[in-house]
């Protein structure tokens, strides 16, 4: 059976939580311009406030800091210094076939954890709740890449 394709489950749980994932990516960065578009502030470039159909009546003030649009802004941004390393490294993971139980738990896992991060990020929980979630979902990243590792070593 080829490791890439849907008769391998360890794959299918890759691809459901890949697929999970970027759609979390592109997610965050719409409700980044829908926040922007609803306080019509928060814009992060100075050709944002040339006139158009959305921005109507530019105004300077609009390039100062919004905290509804840049909480937004850093959840967006975490997710694009989190989530690819995680693309990565279960795609290496299903090349070295583990079991599709610890898979699972992983994957799922870190999906779990980026669900919660975020839900901690934009309800504006504690530092040490965000970093909770962060360090589970960082932590399975890591195991991920130590498994693979391990398998073409040892």
């Amino acid at each position: 059976m080829s490791l890439y394709t849907l008769e391998n489950p360890v794959f299918v749980t890759y691809a459901i939580a890949a697929a999970l994932m970027v759609l979390k990516i592109m997610g965050q960065g719409w409700v980044t311009v829908y926040r922007m578009t609803k306080v019509n502030a928060g814009y992060a470039s100075p050709e944002d406030l040339r006139p158009g159909r959305i921005n109507t009546d530019p105004d300077p003030k609009q390039l100062e800091p919004n905290d509804y649009v840049d909480r937004s802004r850093r959840m967006h941004r975490n997710d694009l210094e989190n989530i690819p390393g995680f693309l990565a490294a279960g795609f290496l993971f299903v090349a070295v076939s583990p079991p599709l139980l610890l898979a699972q738990i992983l994957m799922y896992g870190f999906v779990a954890a980026r669900a919660l991060h975020a839900w901690s990020y934009g309800t504006a929980k504690s530092h040490e709740t965000r970093a909770t979630f962060y360090t589970i979902g960082s932590l399975i990243v890591i195991v991920m890449a130590v498994y693979v590792l391990a398998a073409i070593l040892f």
